[in-house]
Parts: C-alpha cells; sequence; structure tokens
C-alpha cells in the first residue's frame, strides 16, 4: 500500500523513509558562516533536483492512479502541485531562516557600535571592538548576500518548474502559495 505522501528524491530510491533531522537554528549558527551555509545548502538540494523530483513524482502519481488510487485530476496536474507544495515550504523555511540570521547578525553589530561608540574603553580595547566590528560587517554582507542567492535559485526553480508545468497555476483559494507565485514570477 503507498504511503500518503510519495517519497521523494534519491533517499526513496535507495533507503526506506528516513526521518528528517530537526534543526534548531540559534544564533550561534548565525554567526557561524559555514554552519549557516551548509544548512541553506541542504535547503536547496530540493531546488537542485527539481527536474528529476518531477519525474518521480509524476510517475508516482501515475502508478497511483493505474492501482485506482489516484486522486481527482491530471496525473501531471497532481504531480505538479505536490512539487509546489513542497517548493514553496521549502522556500519559506529557507527566507525565515536567512532573515533570523540577518536580524541576529545586525543586531550584534548594533551592540558593538553602540558599546564603541560610549567611549568607555582604552585604546587597545577599542581597537579590539573595531576589529570585531569589521569581523561582523563582513559576515552581515554574507548573510544579507543569502537573500540574493535566494532570488537566484526561486527563479531557477521556478523556470525548471514552469518548463515541466507549463499550465500549473496555485488555486486562489491558497494564498500563501499564491504569494510566492507571484513573487517568483516577478523576480522576487
Amino acid at each position: 500500500m503507498p504511503s500518503q505522501q510519495p517519497q521523494l528524491g534519491s533517499l526513496a530510491v535507495q533507503a526506506p523513509l528516513l526521518t528528517p533531522k530537526t534543526v534548531h537554528v540559534t544564533p550561534s549558527t548565525c554567526h557561524d558562516l559555514s554552519l549557516f551555509k551548509d544548512l541553506l545548502n541542504e535547503y536547496r538540494k530540493l531546488d537542485d533536483s527539481i527536474t528529476m523530483r518531477l519525474n518521480r513524482t509524476t510517475a508516482q502519481f501515475r502508478d497511483r492512479d493505474r492501482m485506482g488510487l489516484g486522486g481527482k485530476g491530471n496525473v501531471e496536474d497532481q504531480a505538479c502541485a505536490q512539487i509546489w507544495r513542497e517548493l514553496v515550504a521549502n522556500w519559506k523555511r529557507r527566507t525565515e531562516i536567512v532573515e533570523y540570521c540577518v536580524s541576529v547578525v545586525d543586531k550584534s553589530m548594533d551592540e558593538k557600535r553602540s558599546s564603541l561608540a560610549t567611549g568607555e574603553y582604552d585604546p587597545a580595547s577599542q581597537r579590539q571592538i573595531q576589529g570585531a566590528l569589521f569581523a561582523e560587517e563582513v559576515k552581515r554582507n554574507q548573510v544579507h548576500n543569502e537573500l540574493t542567492v535566494e532570488t537566484i535559485v526561486r527563479r531557477r526553480s521556478l523556470d525548471a518548474f514552469r518548463s515541466r508545468c507549463k499550465y500549473f497555476e496555485p488555486p486562489f483559494s491558497e494564498a500563501d502559495a499564491r504569494k510566492w507565485w507571484d513573487a517568483a514570477q516577478a523576480g522576487r
């Protein structure tokens, strides 16, 4: 009997359903650029494998349809809707992570600036704080750049999605999906 939600990705071929690991993003995650970028890269794997996932999802819905377990509508439309929901959920999670880390790094910079502005420190301590502020500025730029990368990744995924799901549009009843659809269409 097939599962309620199809298994997708290369793991579905290699192993039984694996439980995903929950990662809690904390300020330390945001300050560790390697960890932050690794986390985003993991989330971007869905976008990177969109064509393969569309193929597999379509095949799974086709198999369900043959067994009489298909839902309403065209198999291709069902597969497109499933992948679209996954993309939107993933885009939303990544955006939340990036925006959270942007706020964490910005707050850290503001704290360093305000402590430097008090003038309570000797010159050696001030240079140390200025050095830390410079390092935070570099980190801030890297984290902010991820917002631009997100726009590019979403655009590329949307292009691949649209090449296979030419006639798909999310229903108007799904406001969140429509918002992401409109934003992706506009290149944001």
